[in-house]
């Protein structure tokens, strides 16, 4: 694994980036520098259940854009991608982005779990990538709307970087195997799946039902692989086929 200096680059350079280019004021760097130190030192020096809960509430509290100090950059003017849904804006948080580098820093130093099952985490991929998209249109909140964005490089760069990544290392990477060690396999990939879900009922309760749903996917792609990067794979690729096939970011009404 990469020594801690090395690994510790990855957030000090999103915060740099960020105060340099004025995303990212005196506050959030205070409070983003806080976070990184908490994850990336804390874990040797405070109570495992004290470090661990800091760790997720400073992550949801990042993930959710409630910590001052963060301006988000706007990369694309509103514009709509499909005609039966509402203008798109393609902006990049920087206190998602924070989040997703210090904890792949924290993951990085983390030892390697054995593939449980890598068979059946390839076959729960395929079925995740063609159930997710066949729910959400069978829910009517999307429609077949295949298409090619102009910038589309950017909007993988961006979705990959900063919010799978995020979300992975929050979820699957930080919550599942706690949940895990407290409710059994099932009942802690489940659980897991369930508050993915919930975290995008903003949206709406059905994009929160096939959130979850994807949830499973990913929960059960990373415990049967024992790896991270097939489930940040994997809710990628869901990601781009709803972007290049189906209504984005849904159907508006």
């Amino acid at each position: 694994m990469p020594p801690l200096h090395l690994r510790l680059l990855l957030p000090v350079l999103a915060l740099g980036t960020g105060l340099a280019l004025g995303f990212i004021t005196l506050p959030g760097l205070a409070l983003g520098t806080a976070y990184v130190a908490w994850i990336l030192f804390g874990e040797q020096r405070l109570p495992r259940w004290l470090w661990w809960c800091g760790g997720l509430l400073g992550g949801i509290a990042l993930a959710a854009h409630l910590v001052p100090g963060f301006t988000p950059t706007s990369l694309w003017p509103a514009r709509r991608l499909s005609t039966d849904a509402t203008p798109y804006a393609l902006r990049l948080s920087w206190d998602k982005l924070l989040l997703g580098l210090t904890l792949l820093a924290w993951w990085m130093g983390q030892p390697l779990r054995p593939a449980e099952r890598p068979r059946i985490a390839l076959l729960v991929a395929i079925a995740t990538l063609l159930a997710i998209p066949s729910l959400a249109l069978l829910l009517g909140l999307v429609g077949w709307q295949p298409k090619w964005p102009q910038e589309l490089w950017l909007w993988v760069v961006v979705n990959l970087g900063a919010v799978v990544l995020a979300e992975e290392l929050l979820f699957r990477a930080w919550l599942q195997p706690v949940l895990i060690a407290r409710l059994g396999a099932a009942g802690g990939i489940v659980a897991t799946a369930l508050l993915f879900g919930a975290a995008h009922a903003p949206f709406s309760q059905l994009f929160a039902l096939v959130a979850a749903v994807a949830g499973l996917g990913y929960g059960l792609t990373f415990h049967y692989s024992g790896r991270l990067w097939p489930a940040v794979a994997l809710h990628s690729a869901v990601n781009l086929l709803h972007l290049l096939l189906l209504s984005y970011p849904l159907r508006s009404g």
